[in-house]
């Protein structure tokens, strides 16, 4: 039910003048906003409208989307393109000489060494993260490259080369590319086979159990394994076989991992960067990931940092 809208009667308990309306037993009091808020709503309004004719806020469809170019003659996205402009001015003349220099130039020029790392960090974080990790420590299936364990080197020509072809992306013929047998699938051994093996190659890093095993696993893998493996199971990096001896597994180490991974092969990718990103930025990428910790040296490396120490 509802009173006549046109009553004027007042609360008992408050005092409050009513609107007349009563719904369910309750009463409606007429209780406006305070003036003061009403008056900073209405200049707020009006603030607003001033602010559409003056600056860009208006849309509009001409074929494409569209805003008003305001009366004012400025624009926040005209000062944010100025900005960017004139930073990457700035990073030019460094970006320049990274793309033409060479790595040993690079970093013995502090300053430049230096822009390179962080360019490189920034460049990381955009590309690399998704699958290597924030702080590059990898997954499962993704190296870690804080370590210095390199399946295709670590040195700055490697990595270097890895970033740029990436590892069996087939659009990129000089991609890094090994294939391991998938022994059980394609009937190259059995599983008997495959589980002697499996405790062989356990049993380099020292976590064999099943020691009866050792002899017939020797035996496949002399057959079977050694030849990129290497005899002693140090891997060998021009190939892309990884070193068996350390315990550090990009797939995992459990017996039932490694009886996978012989059984059907892995087949990782990583996708080549070359023609995504420019010289400048690769070169960057390469000289952070080296600078992590594991980044190796090369013979020559090492001579000229024994020449330079004395």
């Amino acid at each position: 039910m509802s009173a006549n809208a046109h009553d004027k009667e007042r609360d008992e308990i408050t005092g409050t003048e009513t609107t007349g309306h009563v719904w369910d037993g309750i009463r409606e009091l007429n209780t406006p906003l305070p003036k003061w808020w009403l008056y900073t709503f209405y200049v707020t309004v009006a603030f607003s409208v001033v602010w559409m004719v003056l600056y860009p806020a208006i849309p509009y469809y001409d074929g494409e989307w569209k805003a008003s170019e305001g009366t004012a003659g400025y624009s926040q996205r005209t000062v944010v393109a100025g900005e960017i402009a004139d930073a990457r001015a700035a990073q030019k003349q460094y970006l320049d000489r990274i793309e033409a220099a060479d790595f040993q130039d690079i970093m013995a020029d502090e300053a430049l060494l230096n822009f390179a790392s962080q360019g490189g960090r920034a460049a990381f974080g955009d590309n690399c993260a998704p699958c290597h990790g924030a702080g590059a420590q990898g997954f499962t299936g993704f190296p870690n490259l804080n370590d210095d364990a390199w399946i295709w080197g670590g040195t700055l020509s490697d990595i270097y080369t890895t970033i740029q072809h990436g590892i069996r992306w087939e659009d990129d013929p000089e991609t890094r590319l090994s294939d391991m047998p998938a022994f059980l699938d394609d009937e190259i051994l059995d599983r008997d086979q495959i589980h002697a093996v499996v405790e062989f190659v356990l049993s380099l890093s020292g976590n064999a159990e099943n020691t009866a095993l050792l002899a017939d696993g020797a035996a496949v893998f002399e057959q079977e394994c050694a030849l990129c493996h290497g005899a002693a199971g140090m891997g060998d990096k021009t190939l892309g076989a990884p070193n068996l001896t350390d315990a550090i597994w990009l797939y995992g180490g459990s017996r039932d991992t490694l009886f996978a991974t012989v059984a059907h092969s892995r087949r990782g990718v990583m996708p080549s960067w070359v023609g995504r990103l420019d010289e400048a930025t690769i070169k960057q990428l390469t000289l952070y990931v080296h600078g992590l910790g594991g980044g190796e040296t090369t013979v020559a490396d090492q001579a000229e940092d024994m020449i330079q120490s004395r």
